[in-house]
């Protein structure tokens, strides 16, 4: 489990794709104060999604996100599975 910092808020998750398909579900609520701490969240509720969550992309506000971008409340963050196609 994660040892959250006394920063860490509640932030709604989105799943697309495939992460939406394993989680059965679009949206989530976790609760972290950086990217990194709300995937542990994600994937520490839905295990399943770890290796998705892997090699998925992470925004932040629409914003593409590294691990250490903070999170402050009334975030919402995207997990988006990489795309494949011709």
């Amino acid at each position: 489990m994660t040892n959250l910092s006394d920063s860490a808020v509640e932030v709604d998750v989105l799943l697309f794709a495939n992460a939406a398909e394993v989680a059965a579900t679009r949206r989530l609520s976790v609760v972290g104060s950086t990217v990194a701490e709300v995937l542990e969240a994600v994937v520490e509720r839905i295990p399943a999604l770890a290796p998705i969550v892997a090699s998925s992309g992470c925004w932040v506000n629409r914003i593409p996100a590294q691990l250490a971008t903070p999170i402050v409340a009334g975030d919402e963050v995207a997990i988006i599975p990489p795309v494949s196609g011709g």
